[in-house]
């Protein structure tokens, strides 16, 4: 009979009850648990399978090249990141707005920790994201193009509810590249959400798209609905070289 129950809970796509079975319902008689009481767990265990399971998709589908987390970031040695601004970005109320989180500065300072935790809390809260560098997105097109599928990876890139690019601005785009761009950015308006980094101010964005007129008309989508965060400050790469003593100490006179 357990035999037939199990086989017909894993037909009904159960599996996570099919497989704790035995346990459940030895626990169910030993504490002689009410049936309101066994089948609300019976509900509960296998509704957190599945969730953990989507969330497991999610994470994965979304490509991230490391995990990190908010709370390992340093306030103290980044005092120009608002941690009432990044606190507001876990909301995820910019996601459902359709608006942008756009992060700007020198290398290391912790762009791209902020834009994998931001990630990770929107995929926690249910959001579908992915993450991408800017020589992915040449690369990416320039395969588009000779097979013939640009309009296909429009589409891919502009479907996640939360689109991050890496590193914009760390070599120039090409044309192509930039027009695929430009289209994505245009297609996710105040429908989809972008987190950005960039090593380059706003100003220097010409040069980065090769284009003052695109780079305008992309800004200009980017920035109506957006937070930009500025960051200054010491590269955490270099702060942990120092540490190490691969820096020799100053020489006072």
């Amino acid at each position: 009979m357990k035999n037939q129950l199990e086989e017909q809970l894993e037909n009904l796509g159960w599996q996570e009850i099919a497989n704790q079975l035995d346990d459940l319902l030895e626990n169910a008689s030993r504490n002689n648990v009410s049936y309101f009481d066994f089948l609300h767990t019976l509900v509960l265990r296998e509704t957190e399978a599945r969730q953990g399971n989507l969330l497991s998709k999610r994470m994965k589908s979304a490509k991230l090249p490391y995990m990190k987390n908010i709370h390992d970031f340093e306030y103290t040695f980044q005092p120009s990141v608002s941690e009432q601004r990044v606190k507001e970005t876990l909301t995820c109320r910019y996601i459902a707005n359709g608006e942008n989180r756009i992060l700007l500065g020198p290398p290391g300072v912790g762009k791209t920790h902020l834009a994998i935790s931001f990630a990770v809390e929107a995929i926690t809260q249910g959001y579908t994201a992915l993450f991408l560098t800017a020589d992915e997105v040449v690369s990416e097109c320039r395969k588009a193009e000779s097979k013939g599928t640009l309009h296909r990876l429009v589409n891919k890139w502009s479907r996640p509810n939360l689109l991050l690019i890496d590193e914009v601005g760390y070599f120039p785009f090409d044309e192509l590249t930039a027009n695929i761009f430009f289209q994505v950015v245009s297609k996710r308006y105040e429908n989809g959400a972008m987190i950005l980094t960039s090593n380059k101010s706003f100003i220097e964005w010409g040069k980065v798209f090769g284009d003052d007129v695109l780079a305008t008309a992309i800004l200009d989508r980017l920035l109506h609905h957006s937070v930009t965060f500025n960051i200054k400050g010491e590269s955490y790469r270099l702060k942990e070289k120092k540490k190490a003593g691969m820096f020799p100490a100053k020489v006072t006179e």
